[in-house]
């Protein structure tokens, strides 16, 4: 049997507040979702003046995050033309992002689930995300 730590909505509050605290911070107000293991989506907050375009962008990113097991921006650099991965952002049915912003979120070395965040550059998406994965890090499990 798999045993690994499932997130909740509890979990989930705390990833979203530190990616929130973060996009405060930084003046840019984002789109921000969380997705458990499989990609599933637990929980989503668009913050007043957030895009709307970036609805469905925080929740792909994301989802994408938790799939691959690594940032969205890491997808991004072997997406060009001539590299490994150039083209995968059609699979899917177009739900792969390889634009900054999407991290996975882990316990321990195992991936539990994702953050994605959209509305800002993709250095200020991936710079949002990332903190909402490391206040989740911070708190006790």
């Amino acid at each position: 049997m798999l045993s690994i730590r499932r997130l909740d909505i509890s979990d989930a509050t705390t990833l979203i507040a530190g990616a929130r605290a973060k996009a405060q911070d930084i003046g840019v107000p984002m789109c921000i979702a969380v997705t458990d293991e499989s990609g599933n989506l637990i929980a989503f907050e668009r913050m007043d003046g957030a895009k709307i375009t970036s609805i469905n962008l925080a929740i792909d990113k994301a989802y994408t995050a938790t799939g691959i097991q690594k940032s969205t921006r890491a997808l991004g650099e072997v997406n060009q033309p001539g590299m490994p991965a150039h083209g995968i952002a059609s699979a899917l049915g177009g739900r792969m992002v390889a634009v900054g912003g999407g991290v996975p979120v882990l316990s321990g070395k195992d991936v539990v689930g994702g953050v994605g965040v959209s509305s800002g550059s993709p250095a200020q998406d991936h710079e949002v995300a990332q903190a909402g994965a490391a206040a989740f890090c911070e708190t006790p499990s």
